[in-house]
């Protein structure tokens, strides 16, 4: 509780008879904050991909659920300025056949630079980041009417800060930003534009500074952020003829959380962290929705080979068949009938995507061979027994 600011209200409590205080994973960074601070971590990087949830309203055709999955990696440790922070941008893109990442990046720092120089009280930057953060969501007009209304910023801090978080841009506008007479004179800010201009000169070095942007809107909503803040949004083209590529939402978050493991530490000690969360039910429907509008049919296993029968009661030779695969690590599976029809086992491949068949038949066992078939092309070939597993791993090789 109190790491997550206004998104603490999401979170499920519990309670367990004997009246503990509990609660459902909220995400997966503060549970990996906990765990470095008990072990006395200082130094690791890792990976995780485990269920969270969300007292939320589910919005299924856009992936928001109230259980889904997370996958994070982080870097935890005392190193050299955005080096760590570079990688976890780099790594973030999701680009390739499913759509367009376009990652933003800004700074809690610059973002507090911002509120500072533009007369907003300390007490209420995390009330006024939470309202900045809504403004891919809604227009300007909205997001201020909310700040002067509901936050209680002035009509004139609040259009002060709508002239800084309306830019977006790259280099250019980090050191127009760091020439601004106001924000260079603000301690914050000015720690947090320098460390974004490294950032970019890492950017530039791993050939994807042109991809993404500067954006000064970007808030992130979690109160443990402390500086570089990042976020993932994937764009898709609706229709070939149209150039600007739609938006359909934020697929990934993250950014640096350096005071988070101190909080668990009983004697405050802080160790800097970075990390990233890809949302892995967004990815997925959305990529569904894209396959059901081409008809592309999604592979969904990553069987090698399907051991099947030609006639009835060979059961046993399958049985010898796939053992020796499995010894020999091809991911194979069969049909848990003793005697299945052909038609029916190929077409269990034509419908889950496993590429190849390994046909056994009488015939077949008396020359001591196996009927190799490629799904995709139905094109057959014999192959001797002893030449089977090579042949396997050199066709699956090309799939």
């Amino acid at each position: 509780m109190g790491k997550y600011g206004e998104d603490t209200k999401l979170i499920y409590e519990l309670q367990d008879q004997g009246g503990e205080l509990l609660a459902l994973r909220y995400d997966l960074t503060v549970p990996f904050a906990r765990y470095l601070a008990m072990n006395k971590i200082t130094n690791m990087k890792r990976y995780h991909v485990a269920k969270v949830y969300r007292r939320d309203n589910p919005a299924m055709t856009r992936g928001r659920y109230r259980e889904f999955y997370q996958c994070d990696f982080d870097i935890a440790g005392h190193f050299d300025p955005m080096i760590p922070d570079a990688e976890c941008l780099k790594k973030v893109r999701l680009g390739g056949f499913l759509c367009l990442s376009v990652p933003q990046v800004n700074d809690r720092r610059i973002l507090n630079g911002v509120f500072a120089v533009c007369g907003v009280p300390e007490n209420k930057f995390v009330p006024a980041c939470s309202t900045v953060d809504k403004l891919d969501k809604v227009p300007w007009d909205e997001v201020r009417s909310e700040m002067v209304g509901e936050k209680g910023l002035s009509p004139e801090a609040a259009d002060r800060i709508g002239e800084y978080v309306q830019l977006h841009g790259g280099l250019e506008l980090i050191e127009r930003l760091l020439q601004d007479p106001k924000l260079s004179q603000n301690k914050l800010a000015k720690e947090g534009l320098g460390d974004m201009k490294l950032l970019f000169e890492y950017l530039t070095l791993f050939g994807i500074t042109g991809k993404i942007s500067f954006d000064l809107s970007l808030a992130r909503g979690l109160d443990y952020y402390t500086g570089v803040i990042f976020e993932a949004v994937l764009l898709q083209q609706e229709n070939e003829h149209v150039e600007e590529p739609v938006s359909v939402g934020s697929v990934a978050g993250g950014g640096r959380y350096d005071g988070l493991v101190g909080m668990f530490d009983p004697k405050g000690r802080k160790v800097p962290c970075v990390g990233v969360s890809i949302g892995i039910e967004r990815i997925f429907s959305i990529l569904e929705q894209r396959l059901e509008a081409s008809e592309e049919k999604v592979r969904t296993t990553e069987t090698q080979v399907l051991v099947a029968s030609a006639q009835k009661k060979l059961l046993e030779e399958r049985l010898k068949l796939i053992s020796e695969l499995w010894d020999a690590g091809i991911k194979a599976e069969m049909l848990y009938k003793k005697n299945p029809k052909l038609l029916n086992q190929l077409q269990y491949c034509e419908d889950t995507g496993i590429p190849l068949v390994a046909i056994v038949g009488e015939q077949e066992l008396k020359d001591g061979v196996v009927k190799l078939r490629i799904v995709a092309t139905r094109e057959e070939v014999n192959v001797r027994r002893e030449s089977l597993v090579e042949e396997i791993r050199i066709r699956t090789s090309q799939c």
